[in-house]
């Protein structure tokens, strides 16, 4: 692994890259207030080993990239007014900036969460800068589609910011336990461990917010979508209950010739026994555009 900084779309983003600059390059986006390091090294480490450049980074207000702080922190009426600081489309734009910081051209783009809602604004507003598309565990931006589960919203706004680095570990575990994969074991020593490695390389629940409103501001993409060549995956925990399995199934049948994979008993996390399967899924479908003529690696 090694790691680096770019300067993008006029802020600072920290990136990370596994395996040969010369193989077909994946993007790996994160979703609502999750830094890279919550994509598994061992995942990118296997899809490197498949033959792939991967890229893992921290999003705008995350993580050592720049946090915006200077654009306030968004209030209630901000979110019942669906106004935001900035939009996900600023957030495409981050990415393809990264990209164009390494050189890699067109990628293959992977988004979990809010994460899909940039890699689906990176295909729609650059649909050549994509080679395939993979979307986990997200949704269209249609507010009648992937709805959380009530419980599961109530209990989220009930969540107060952590002031210590223990308290941010068990803020992680009860989030985790909620929104999680109840069809596997709950790994909690990895959940504390990406919860203190965060706290520890920045914490900022105001930049949360920002990219909060930025979502809750997002338009239904359906529309568009519909127009997309794109190759493109879903996958989705059948037993997620932040992002209904809904949200996933709309994707796949808005977006022309896609797949679906669903994944019994995952949740809004990814799970360790799912790490592999992952990787694999994602390894087969850029395959698929490999054997198609759309990537050239280098030997």
């Amino acid at each position: 692994m090694s790691s680096d900084m770019a300067h993008v779309n006029g802020i600072d983003i920290a990136y990370d890259t596994f395996g040969r600059r010369g193989d077909p390059p994946i993007v790996l986006v994160m979703g609502l207030g999750t830094q890279r390091v919550a994509w598994p090294e061992a995942l990118c480490e296997q899809l490197a080993g498949s033959g792939r450049f991967v890229v893992r980074f921290d999003n705008r207000d995350v993580g050592e990239s720049t946090h915006l702080a200077d654009l306030g922190t968004p209030t209630a009426l901000d979110f019942l007014l669906r106004r935001s600081p900035y939009a996900l489309d600023a957030m495409a734009d981050d990415v393809v900036g990264l990209v164009d910081a390494l050189g890699l051209g067109d990628v293959h783009v992977v988004g979990a969460s809010m994460g899909g809602f940039i890699a689906q604004m990176v295909a729609i507003r650059q649909p050549g800068r994509v080679r395939t598309l993979t979307l986990v565990m997200t949704s269209t931006g249609s507010w009648r589609v992937g709805r959380a589960h009530p419980l599961v919203v109530w209990r989220l706004l009930r969540r107060r910011a952590a002031y210590t680095r223990d308290h941010a570990m068990d803020e992680a575990v009860r989030t985790f336990r909620l929104i999680g994969s109840r069809g596997f074991p709950f790994d909690e020593a990895w959940t504390r461990h990406v919860a203190g490695l965060s706290y520890d390389r920045s914490y900022d629940p105001a930049g949360h917010r920002r990219q909060l409103a930025a979502i809750v501001a997002q338009p239904d993409r359906t529309a568009q979508l519909r127009r997309l060549a794109v190759p493109t995956l879903v996958m989705h925990g059948l037993a997620d209950r932040l992002v209904n399995p809904t949200g996933g199934l709309a994707l796949a049948r808005a977006i022309p010739r896609s797949r679906f994979v669903g994944f019994s008993g995952m949740g809004h996390d990814l799970p360790r026994p799912l790490w592999a399967p992952i990787a694999d899924e994602i390894a087969r479908h850029t395959d698929r555009a490999r054997y198609a003529g759309r990537d050239e690696s280098v030997a």
